[in-house]
């Protein structure tokens, strides 16, 4: 991506996330029901809701609503959670690290996972191994990540009780930690113990997010293999005698790789929305389980604040997989 690309991409980043912004907002107002309602007394006056409304400033007009959130939140102030009665960013920033450490863990599986299911058929081909690369694609597919979750907190945490399917980590260890990267920390700090537990309750949960993106990746991947194999570069190498495997992982996996890291990453804002319910399932303690109760509690500045927050993730995932495809063909660097 050339320097006037990324340019332009950047300039955008302000209108998409205006846009975002219009959109929520509409929607969450144009939904029956009064947010301050679910948080006073059933004995209360209508003084006391009138009170509640102007403190939150749900008593102005929809328009003059939107210019002054859009306002605070310019000014880096997202408001305050009606349910939780803090600060609307803080709560984000201490839920956000979670998430990230397990969405991270999860594309770090669904990539190594795909890659060498991907390599494996390639090279397999029209033989059992591939038949059952296949099958795992068609399985893994059918399955969306919170029905994973379901089935291995059956398996994993009802009738062979061998690993954590809730919360981060165990109460227990009494760890005190001075970020909100958990895992970052441990490893970084050398308590490898706790780091283990750490990865211990995440494993379940991101592989569940995995599954479905590893599949994508190895359906893409061995069909790209399967092309580059066929390609000049690919067939002089194997006339000048280097090995089936060379040929894949030196000159047909490089080239490969192009088209499903932009798939990937289209797929991986799905991963990333899959959190909401997972983390749920497991009382994975991350922005996606706060998002649900901030929908049950219609907390419509955190609903907000927590929108803005995964828009500005999927931008930034967006951005990063141009940069990648950029770094892998070089002739996107001049386009």
């Amino acid at each position: 991506m050339g320097r006037g690309a990324l340019l332009r991409r950047l300039l955008l980043v302000p209108l998409t996330l205006l846009g975002v912004a219009v959109v929520v907002f509409v929607l969450l107002r144009v939904v029956p029901g009064n947010p301050v309602a679910m948080m006073i007394p059933p004995g209360a006056s209508q003084a006391d809701v009138d009170r509640l409304m102007a403190q939150y400033g749900l008593d102005l007009p929809l328009l003059d609503q939107f210019f002054v959130w859009i306002g605070q939140v310019a000014s880096g102030d997202f408001g305050t959670s009606i349910s939780r009665r803090q600060d609307v960013m803080t709560l984000i920033l201490g839920r956000l690290p979670a998430t990230l450490e397990l969405v991270a863990i999860a594309i770090l599986i669904a990539l190594a996972l795909g890659a060498g299911l991907a390599l494996t058929g390639a090279y397999f081909r029209r033989r059992l191994p591939e038949w059952l690369v296949d099958g795992f694609v068609a399985l893994a597919l059918a399955i969306p990540d919170f029905l994973w979750g379901l089935l291995f907190i059956l398996v994993f945490g009802v009738l062979w009780p061998v690993m954590p399917i809730s919360g981060r980590i165990d109460p227990r260890l009494g760890a005190e930690f001075h970020t909100g990267f958990y895992l970052v920390e441990a490893i970084v700090t050398g308590r490898w113990a706790l780091a283990g537990d750490l990865l211990r309750h995440a494993l379940l949960p991101a592989v569940a997010l995995a599954l479905p993106l590893a599949a994508i990746v190895t359906r893409v991947f061995k069909t790209s293999l399967g092309e580059a194999e066929l390609q000049d570069y690919a067939q002089v190498a194997r006339a000048r005698g280097f090995s089936r495997a060379r040929v894949l992982i030196r000159e047909a996996m490089p080239n490969a790789a192009i088209s499903t890291v932009t798939l990937a990453g289209v797929q991986v804002t799905f991963l990333i929305g899959g959190t909401v319910l997972v983390e749920r399932i497991f009382s994975y303690e991350g922005i996606g389980n706060m998002a649900i109760d901030a929908m049950i509690n219609r907390d419509l500045p955190l609903i907000q604040g927590l929108v803005l927050v995964f828009a500005v993730i999927f931008i930034a995932l967006n951005l990063a997989v141009d940069l990648v495809n950029a770094w892998l063909d070089p002739r996107l660097q001049h386009g």
